[in-house]
């Protein structure tokens, strides 16, 4: 069996009624596990606010560790403060701190511009009150011009106060180890969390992945593509090559792993199983 180590679990906060009492079984069903925390993201611009700190507060009110994402694109310094304060309110001790996305139709950027600059500011009003977790790309972010210029970005916000970065999903574990590589050599020595999702639809996440960046190597597009609608055997195969990726990225050393839920718990809650997690 795989050693032991720490994971945690990432949720979105539901839309519908309907998806905030689905979520709350799921919650229940992977807090089992004993996760190291949950976190829950936020929309571009802020858009899901007060349905992400609903989430968090029952994260809490549970008596579980919650990590809300925090974005700053289109934010002020004003509203960042509020959030940090509403974050002490529930006893909220870790944040994952992104640029984010702006909405669509929104012109202004706001006060803020990168991450980097998010992370600055929460240190300047909270000094090391909270662990902050940042994002990283192994495959590199989207937007980003290059490697290098990509690598730069990441080490500022390393300075700027992070404790932790957590990755992109990816499905080549060998992207993974050549960008901690080229971190260490940069001198960050901070944990660098692989971001794993499991694969309910090979449409769905085809269709995500040309948005994100995240590549689907080939030998895993011909695979899923030669079963067709054989929704069971998509399944099973995905699970099978993530295990495969989990077990690969433990025994090379990943301090930890971090599951991209989407809501559901039956994949994250075998995956956990087969890398010996639960």
């Amino acid at each position: 069996m795989s050693k032991k180590l720490d994971f945690s679990l990432e949720f979105f906060p539901p839309a519908t009624t309907e998806g905030v009492e689905k979520l709350r079984g799921v919650r229940a069903e992977l807090a089992a596990l004993a996760p190291e925390f949950f976190s829950v993201t936020y929309g571009a611009g802020g858009s899901t606010r007060d349905r992400t700190l609903q989430v968090v507060r029952e994260i809490r009110a549970a008596g579980l560790d919650a990590a809300p994402h925090l974005s700053c694109i289109g934010a002020s310094q004003q509203s960042i403060r509020e959030h940090l304060a509403e974050f002490r309110e529930i006893g909220v001790r870790r944040i994952v701190a992104l640029r984010g996305d702006l909405p669509s139709g929104m012109a202004d950027p706001g006060e803020f511009r990168y991450a980097n600059e998010l992370v600055e500011f929460i240190r300047r009003e909270s000094g090391d009150e909270f662990l902050i977790e940042v994002a990283a790309y192994p495959e590199m972010h989207p937007q980003a011009r290059n490697f290098g210029a990509d690598l730069k970005a990441f080490v500022r916000k390393v300075h700027a106060g992070a404790n932790s970065a957590i990755t992109q999903y990816f499905y080549n574990a060998d992207a993974y180890f050549a960008f901690v590589d080229a971190v260490r050599r940069a001198g960050v020595e901070i944990p660098i969390v692989p971001g794993i999702m499991p694969i309910a639809s090979y449409s769905k996440l085809s269709r995500f992945s040309e948005s994100c960046g995240a590549e689907i190597p080939q030998w895993m597009r011909r695979k899923f593509e030669s079963f067709g609608d054989d929704a069971e055997s998509v399944r099973a195969f995905g699970l099978d090559a993530v295990s495969q990726l989990c077990e690969r990225l433990i025994q090379g050393g990943a301090p930890s792993l971090h599951f991209y839920t989407l809501n559901q718990a039956g994949l994250t809650r075998e995956l956990c199983r087969r890398a010996g997690l639960a």
